[in-house]
């Protein structure tokens, strides 16, 4: 089986089928499939079709990812995604190619380069409201941009996950809900608040009154589903208007996921229990949840940064009348006061007999 019809059953039978991968995974490992192709066959001068798997070996994977970070200008994170799906093709290659098995043992023994992990961006309650106060709810597409919003910060959700909402996937009732489908089609289940509710009662009605009819919840100006470029694209301007009454928020990059970020560490300092932020966001490790904890405990430490230590780093000096005599008096001397001279009493002289 030549190295072609490898790839193709790697991407029809195995991330389609077999994996279930969404699309955008699949069109990830896709690029990645064509930066790694097109650089061995610049490096053997072949053409696609003539690239044989053998040639594919450590050494030039090395040479793939030192591309990717030096004339590519790859971040290390992004060159350890790749890493990572180039590991997952040679998984498949020497499944479905035995002769293949040291080949993926050597390619497997890469190790991925350290990272600094700096903490997510995320926005403060402030930011939030400024945010949400932009939109105009009397016009339809103000009624869309909020109700978008309100849904993004109560839900946590992937852009992707609110570009494919439906209008069935709310439920409005008592128990107002959200069904939310993330990676590897896992759904989830997340309560709505009464304004978030609302928001989107409102814009469906005011789409109702337009005459537009969709399954699709949010759409773009064309009357068409909204794309995740779209949606991540509406959410940078309205940051960006924002930020004319909240310049906390200027020439900050403002994303879909800066507020699911937001919305994550603020459920944490809400005091809520970990494994319910990690089901609430779908997070598929708690040790992605826990990253938030982090987060939230250098902020406390931050404000106590902030705070005026005691005097001269010791702790204030006790009020007197609280402390025991002996500890005043001591008190009192160790600051230079000079204690009263004590009355002498007079001496009584005794009388002398004449």
């Amino acid at each position: 089986m030549t190295f072609s019809h490898l790839v193709t059953a790697f991407f029809r039978s195995y991330l389609g089928s077999e994996c279930g991968l969404a699309a955008n995974t699949v069109a990830s490992y896709s690029d990645v499939m064509r930066l790694l192709i097109g650089f061995a066959c610049e490096r053997f001068g072949v053409e696609p079709e003539g690239l044989r798997i053998e040639q594919l070996d450590r050494d030039l994977i090395l040479e793939f990812l030192e591309h990717l970070e030096h004339s590519r200008r790859n971040a290390v994170s992004t060159r350890n995604q790749r890493l990572a799906a180039i590991k997952t093709l040679f998984r498949f290659l020497a499944r479905s190619v035995p002769e293949l098995l040291h080949l993926n043992e050597t390619v497997q023994a890469i190790r991925e380069k350290k990272t600094e992990h700096p903490p997510p961006p995320s926005l403060t309650v402030a930011e939030v409201s400024a945010i949400l106060a932009v939109p105009d709810p009397a016009r339809l597409l103000g009624a869309r941009d909020r109700a978008l919003l309100q849904l993004l910060y109560n839900s946590g959700a992937r852009v992707q996950e609110l570009a494919d909402l439906n209008v069935a996937d709310l439920r409005s009732d008592a128990c107002a809900t959200v069904q939310l489908t993330g990676k590897g089609r896992k759904t989830r289940v997340v309560p709505l608040w009464p304004e978030t509710l609302q928001a989107i009662r409102h814009y469906l009605t005011l789409r109702q009154h337009a005459g537009i009819e969709s399954e699709h919840l949010f759409l773009n100006v064309r009357g068409r589903p909204m794309t995740r470029f779209g949606i991540g694209r509406r959410i940078g301007e309205l940051a960006h208007q924002a930020a004319r009454a909240c310049p906390s928020l200027r020439d900050r990059p403002v994303t879909p996921h800066v507020f699911r970020h937001t919305t994550a560490l603020h459920l944490v300092e809400a005091k809520n229990d970990l494994a319910v932020v990690k089901d609430w966001l779908g997070h598929a490790d708690l040790k992605t949840t826990s990253a938030y904890l982090e987060v939230s405990l250098r902020r406390k430490r931050d404000a106590l940064a902030k705070l005026p230590p005691p005097p001269r780093g010791q702790p204030p000096e006790q009020p007197q009348w609280k402390q025991p005599a002996l500890m005043a008096f001591l008190s009192r001397l160790s600051r230079g006061v000079m204690l009263p001279t004590p009355r002498r009493e007079p001496q009584l002289q005794s009388a002398q007999t004449t």
